[in-house]
């Protein structure tokens, strides 16, 4: 059973879509860890919904969409803007043919009029659907991935983990490190009492004097399960003296403590520097992937 504002409804049996209320955010975070393996398309990670936590639970809440059958969760959209889906899908799932023609079937509803993108794990029959539909491929983005089954080596720069006294630091220097942040303190402390956060840390990387010269979130879904970094940047007053391959490196080590198999994180392909940064902390590029737009 879900909610829509305060309205609790049965779906019964086949495939149906909802908005979930407050209460069930809890449980499609749960459903999203599970999903998160080794092996499997890179797809909505709970990392995901906890940086988008920062808009507060019920904001959060009024963007996520779940496709149930017959009482289990199979599918999980997160609404990152009002014309962009981002999905995750059970890994058993995401050839079956069912589910892909009704996600297709509802993505009209869920998304506003006009250009509209959905993203979706690489290789789910959803995309050929939805090519045959006439969308299109957008930008391709490249993911970066290390296994954490060895050592990392250590940053070589001070980091520290991020506490509700210094959550101000972790927003500032997300607002120096992109252009139109609207990361605040008040929406640091929104992400950081939402559910997914328990499996998450804050972390910078303070220069020689003690400023904090680069920021990081990392997520974990679990002990031995991919963990996530979203978002990591550098203040744009630091940049080239290696703060950014350190606070990877950091990245690493955190969910290395917190059991995690592997890290990954992704960037648009044409951002060469920040592929070149990944790289020099170890992290491998996989195949591109590319989300699917519908023009009009």
């Amino acid at each position: 059973m879900w909610g829509v504002g305060g309205m609790v409804w049965d779906w019964g049996m086949g495939i149906g879509v909802g908005v979930v209320g407050v209460g069930e955010l809890g449980g499609v975070v749960g459903v999203l860890r599970g999903w998160q393996r080794e092996g499997v398309a890179l797809q909505l990670h709970p990392g995901d919904l906890g940086w988008f936590w920062r808009f507060g639970a019920e904001q959060t809440a009024a963007a996520t969409r779940v496709w149930q059958r017959d009482g289990e969760i199979v599918a999980v959209g997160m609404l990152d803007e009002p014309d962009w889906l981002r999905m995750a899908i059970a890994p058993e799932a995401q050839r079956d043919e069912e589910l892909a023609r009704q996600i297709v079937e509802d993505v009209p509803g869920v998304l506003i009029d006009g250009k509209v993108t959905v993203e979706t794990p690489m290789g789910a029959l959803v995309q050929d659907l939805l090519f045959k539909e006439g969308w299109t491929a957008d930008k391709p983005w490249i993911p970066l991935h290390r296994s954490l089954a060895g050592s990392v080596p250590d940053p070589g720069m001070r980091v520290d983990v991020i506490g509700s006294e210094e959550g101000h630091e972790r927003a500032e220097v997300q607002r120096a490190s992109f252009d139109g942040s609207t990361f605040t303190t008040a929406r640091w402390f929104a992400m950081a009492d939402g559910e997914p956060y328990a499996d998450a840390r804050c972390l910078v990387v303070r220069n020689d004097i003690g400023e904090s010269v680069a920021a990081a979130t990392v997520w974990s879904a679990g002990e031995g399960r991919p963990g996530y970094i979203e978002p990591m940047g550098v203040h744009r007053m630091h940049r080239g003296r290696g703060y950014g391959t350190a606070m990877v490196l950091a990245c690493a080590r955190a969910l290395q403590e917190m059991g995690a198999s592997s890290v990954y994180t992704c960037t648009p392909a044409f951002n060469v520097g920040a592929v070149a940064t990944y790289q020099a902390a170890g992290l491998q590029p996989l195949p591109e992937i590319r989300a699917q737009n519908r023009e009009v």
